[in-house]
């Protein structure tokens, strides 16, 4: 059995995770951490199926001994997390997402320096690692794409990292160049990334959808995924759980688990 510490357990994804943990035959869940003022709402969990809590990353690792610590919290405590799993010996699967080029950095020479595995994932949708995977090779034959993705209006970060490394794949097969453009109304266009526009929708009743539309002579082609339950993610999260172990070092996407 793999020993799992789910980190920001209280929040959506992070219950989800607790949910599946506790589902599955070959995870146990045995710690759930989350800030004190959340607390309150772990316990229920904790006395059912004897998991330990605590608001700390290292007091949780040193008294659960954990294989994996799956984060889902925010992007300012991921790292010090990663220093508290590099310290103990415990491989890391992130969901976390805005994270930037600095963190990453910072996550890559943890991984070096402690010998631990680190998965992190934009997605853990196996529909949406296909949305990009089919989006990277329609891009070989198309002359310009655009991104749409919209989210919950709790969600912190534009564009998601979905889309940035959805945009990151296309570029490398895109034949377009960026075409000038008067905006009237600043960001109109959206974002850009190389000739990749990226418009970001935040709006409540959403979870998690992207649509990719590519531009051909005289037609359209769109490829979207839509989450609509945060259940869509969980498979992703426990395929990373148990094949982090044969993954050395630091390993960006879910693509890289399934292709």
């Amino acid at each position: 059995m793999i020993k799992v510490v789910v980190a920001g357990a209280a929040g959506r994804m992070g219950s989800e995770t607790c949910a599946a943990i506790l589902e599955d035959a070959e995870a146990v869940l045995v710690g759930v951490i989350d800030k004190p003022e959340y607390i309150a709402a772990l316990p229920p969990i904790a006395s059912e199926h004897t998991v330990a809590v605590g608001s700390s990353p290292t007091e949780l690792l040193v008294g659960t001994h954990p294989q994996v610590l799956v984060d889902f919290t925010h992007a300012a405590a991921v790292v010090d997390t990663a220093v508290a799993c590099g310290e103990h010996g415990v491989n890391m699967v992130i969901g976390t997402t805005g994270l930037g080029e600095a963190e990453i950095g910072r996550l890559k020479d943890i991984t070096a320096r402690s010998g631990i595995n680190i998965v992190l994932a934009p997605n853990f949708a196996l529909g949406a690692v296909l949305m990009m995977r089919f989006a990277q090779e329609a891009a070989r034959f198309a002359e310009r794409a655009e991104i749409i993705e919209l989210h919950h209006d709790a969600k912190k970060d534009a564009p998601s990292g979905t889309a940035i490394l959805t945009a990151e794949k296309i570029t490398e097969n895109l034949r377009a160049v960026e075409l000038p453009a008067e905006e009237k109304l600043s960001g109109a266009r959206g974002a850009s990334l190389g000739a990749v526009h990226i418009h970001s929708v935040r709006l409540p009743g959403l979870v998690a959808h992207q649509e990719v539309i590519f531009g051909l002579p005289g037609q359209t082609l769109t490829i979207r995924h839509d989450s609509l339950d945060r259940r869509s993610f969980m498979p992703g999260v426990l395929l990373a759980v148990k094949k982090i172990g044969s993954l050395p070092g630091f390993t960006y996407g879910l693509d890289k688990l399934l292709f």
